[in-house]
């Protein structure tokens, strides 16, 4: 496969109408503050897609100890975009540690990783329509299991049962080992190879990589 991905500026992705009144949201991965209580959400941006913030603005988001950070993509001619906080190792253990095997984690930080599809996708062998999906994983040693769901707009924890009653759809992916630790939580895109549309995001952090497949 060929990588072909954008880290685009949160400036560009998350031009915000802020709600009066906003809190500064909890500055880690594993910190269970309460969410935000007023919200700001994000207009258009390119292609139609947008991320979503939860009482901040963009400047305030990049600003935190988990950055918020997106990747713009295209499933053939259609645009997509993941949106994430991306938490760093800090001499800390993850997978199993931070990251709790058989546990639910929001595969980043702060605000759900949210997936905005603007055409129809198959990701993990779950057929989706256009719209925006929040993203989410119960890792294990040997396999992690995938979870969409509709519930989006919200802050990123818990992943009660609440929560979990909107999933429509899971696929399994096993995990393979870096060559090198990454430090901070990173997405990529990789193209299908022989100009099939569609690909594999890649969620590369520590020491571990999970290929997810996406296709139009």
């Amino acid at each position: 496969m060929k990588r072909n991905y954008t880290q685009l500026p949160a400036l560009t992705l998350l031009a915000v109408l802020a709600a009066c009144g906003g809190q500064e949201a909890p500055a880690d991965d594993q910190d269970m503050g309460a969410a935000p209580e007023s919200v700001a959400s994000a207009p258009a941006a390119a292609g139609g897609l947008s991320c979503y913030l939860a009482g901040a603005t963009p400047e305030e988001a990049r600003a935190r100890v988990s950055p918020h950070s997106s990747l713009g993509f295209n499933i053939g001619p259609n645009p997509a975009l993941l949106c994430y906080g991306a938490p760093s190792v800090r001499d800390r253990d993850i997978m199993g540690g931070l990251v709790p095997y058989g546990e639910p984690w929001r595969i980043g930080a702060d605000e759900p990783t949210t997936l905005h599809l603007s055409a129809r996708a198959n990701v993990g062998g779950v057929a989706l329509a256009p719209g925006s999906y929040s993203l989410y994983a119960i890792p294990g040693e040997r396999e992690w299991q995938f979870f969409i769901n509709t519930n989006w707009q919200r802050w990123g924890i818990p992943i009660d049962a609440a929560v979990r009653s909107t999933e429509i759809g899971s696929f399994t992916v096993v995990p393979q080992v870096l060559p090198e630790m990454v430090e901070r939580l990173t997405y990529e895109f990789e193209e299908a190879a022989g100009g099939e549309p569609g690909g594999e995001i890649l969620l590369e952090w520590a020491s571990t990589m999970l290929r997810i497949p996406i296709e139009g």
